[in-house]
Parts: structure tokens; C-alpha cells; sequence
């Protein structure tokens, strides 16, 4: 247990002076700064060309979204998740060397592929594994209703996309560790795949319509995931469940797009009794 807690508390110390030295130390590599570029500039492209020309520049929840950006990217980090994590991930790696002996869970080694085709399947795969797991939050009960606070954006914009619970963060990276812990990816710097993804997320969210021809077949876009948030859907479960790329709903068949739906409105049933501020938004599913 010594060992568990020291983990915990260099977790602790070791992700506040990186969050320090994201802020104080601004540089290419740096997520902090590089959220809050590609932030600007979906931001800057809804001043210019809004689809929806009534949406006001600071939309409803605009700031209330704006938060969630930052605290989901670094605050729960901060708080304590990135400490936590190291300790539990450390915890099943014990657990699996103790039971089968085995020190780590590489099935497939792709170490020696050149680094571009690593970064393609890691991105492919990452992102099958996000298709399905958000499925599940649309699917599961007691996931929905976590789920529900992302659901419940009234007007969409880029800042949107990070508005979700904290939770989330927990099945997501949980459901995602041992599939991709399975693959033996031999390069460090990930960096290019969350910002493509971070950037592509923002541009599903963003009040714009960028017609991307038949490549809206492959990749996600503000037309289709739309409708992933439109209060009347065809079933349940949901619609349009792609993170970066469409292609997962078009294979699956869980695609929906029967019309523009520009002014259609967004939400769930009984949207209206749903909390609207940050807190009452993190506490509701646990009151649930």
C-alpha cells in the first residue's frame, strides 16, 4: 500500500508542475495553449460564416462551456485523476504479472512500423473503441445519465464538445486501456492524434456548414452530429455516434440524416427540468 500511495502523491505533484509549466511555458508541444488556438479559431469561423445566423456570438451556455473546456482537459486532472490513474493502472498491471505473469499486455507489435503508419492505426483504432463505447452511453442506463449533461446544450458551438461529466473521462479511458495497451506502439509523442481529434471534435460542435463532399462519408461533421443531439430521433438509443469519423455509423448503420435540420431542436425529453449550472450538472447522475 506504501508503494500505491507513493504513486498516488508523485501523480499529484508530477501533473501540477505540468500543468504549471503548460501555463507559464508556452511552446509548440504545449495542449494548454494549443486548446485554446483551435479554440479561437472555431470560434473566429462562427463569427464569420454562421450557419445558424441568429446564434448569437456568445451563444447560451457559451461560458459554462468555456469552463467544462478547461476543467475536463486539466482541472479534474489536477484534482486528482491523473494521480488516481497512475495508481489503479499500476494496480492491474500488478494484478496481471501476479495472476499470469506476464509484465505487460502486448498482443500485437507494430513498434516496428515507420511512425506515420503507427499514428494512423493508433487513431483508427482509438477511435472504433470511442464509437462503441459512446454507444454504450446512450445505451446503458446509468451511463445515460451521465451522459445527459452533454446532451443537455441547447444551442451548439465549438465549446460544446467538451461539455460533459467528469465521469465520462472514467469509462472512456477505462473501456479504452486494455484494447490499446494491447498494441505495442513504439513511438512517445502522441500529440499530432489528440489535437487532430481535439480540433475535428470542435468542428463537429461548431455553428457552421462546410460541405465536405463525399469525404462526409469518412469523417464526422456539424451536419450530421447534429442530428446525435436533436431532441426527436428515430429510436431510444441514438443516432450518429462518431467521434472523428463517420464511417463507424455508416458501416454499423446507425447513420441518420433525413433533412439539413439547421433550427432543428436540441436536447432530450424533459430538457427543461434538467440543472443548468456546473455543479447541479456534476451532482445530478449520483442523485439519479
Amino acid at each position: 500500500m506504501e508503494r500505491y500511495a507513493d504513486i498516488f502523491i508523485n501523480g499529484l505533484k508530477g501533473y501540477a508542475n505540468y500543468f504549471v509549466g503548460q501555463v507559464m511555458h508556452p511552446a509548440w508541444d504545449n495542449y494548454f495553449y494549443w486548446l485554446i488556438t483551435i479554440s479561437l479559431f472555431f470560434w473566429s469561423l462562427e463569427l464569420i460564416f454562421p450557419w445558424r445566423k441568429k446564434q448569437g456570438a456568445f451563444r447560451k451556455d457559451f461560458w459554462l462551456d468555456t469552463f467544462y473546456m478547461f476543467f475536463n482537459f486539466f482541472l479534474f486532472s489536477l484534482v486528482g485523476f491523473a494521480a488516481v490513474s497512475a495508481v489503479v493502472s499500476t494496480a492491474f498491471n500488478d494484478l496481471i504479472f501476479n495472476l499470469f505473469g506476464w509484465r505487460n499486455l502486448v498482443a500485437i507489435e507494430v513498434g516496428y512500423l515507420p511512425a506515420v503508419v503507427q499514428l494512423l492505426i493508433l487513431f483508427v483504432v482509438k477511435d472504433f473503441i470511442q464509437w462503441n463505447v459512446h454507444r454504450l452511453l446512450h445505451r446503458v442506463e446509468w451511463m445515460w445519465e451521465f451522459h445527459k449533461v452533454h446532451h443537455s446544450v441547447e444551442q451548439m458551438g465549438f465549446a460544446a464538445h467538451l461539455r460533459f461529466h467528469w465521469m465520462e473521462n472514467v469509462i472512456y479511458r477505462t473501456l479504452e486501456y486494455i484494447p490499446l495497451s494491447m498494441i505495442g506502439f513504439g513511438i512517445q509523442d502522441f500529440l499530432f492524434v489528440h489535437l487532430f481529434t481535439l480540433a475535428w471534435g470542435h468542428f463537429n460542435h461548431t455553428n457552421v456548414n462546410i460541405p465536405l463532399g463525399w469525404f462526409k462519408y469518412i469523417f464526422n461533421n456539424p451536419q450530421m452530429h447534429l442530428w446525435h443531439h436533436a431532441e426527436h430521433i428515430p429510436n431510444r438509443y441514438g443516432v450518429n455516434f462518431g467521434i472523428t469519423l463517420s464511417l463507424w455509423d455508416y458501416i454499423f448503420k446507425t447513420d441518420y440524416i433525413p433533412e439539413e435540420g439547421r433550427d432543428e431542436p436540441l436536447g432530450f425529453d424533459n430538457l427543461k427540468q434538467f440543472p443548468k449550472t456546473f455543479w447541479s450538472q456534476i451532482i445530478y447522475p449520483f442523485k439519479k
